[in-house]
């Protein structure tokens, strides 16, 4: 069974860092598009940033140029470096991949999520 996990959620101040994974555990024969979602308390998850198969990326508007996706395939990861974080980027992060399992047919793959919280 493969499975997401996200890690290097925490604690930061206004204007830190923060560097999240997302690892597929299990065996896995490709990865396609995988995006960062957060939800944050009364608010509706929302996409921070999509990485596809090719290494293409899209950020919305409130992440550009602070935050920065990325994924290395033979780790089985997708990165988001988060740089100048704000009190508005508090939330689950979550993690979602399209993923060929080896012996499975291709399917969306969710993780836990991990808190990020920004303090003054």
């Amino acid at each position: 069974q493969v499975q997401l996990v996200e890690s290097g959620g925490g604690s930061v101040q206004v204007g830190g860092s923060l560097r999240l994974s997302c690892t597929a555990s299990g065996t896995v024969y490709k990865i396609y598009d995988m995006h960062w979602y957060r939800q944050a308390p009364g608010k509706q998850r929302e996409l921070v940033a999509e990485i596809t198969t090719g290494g293409s990326t899209l950020y919305v508007d409130a992440v550009k140029g602070r935050f920065t996706i990325s994924r290395d395939d033979a780790e089985k990861t997708m990165y988001l470096q988060m740089n100048n974080l704000k009190p508005e980027d508090t939330a689950v992060y979550i993690c979602y991949a399209r993923i060929w399992p080896d012996a499975d047919e291709i399917a969306d793959f969710w993780g836990p999520g991990t808190q990020v919280t920004i303090s003054l």
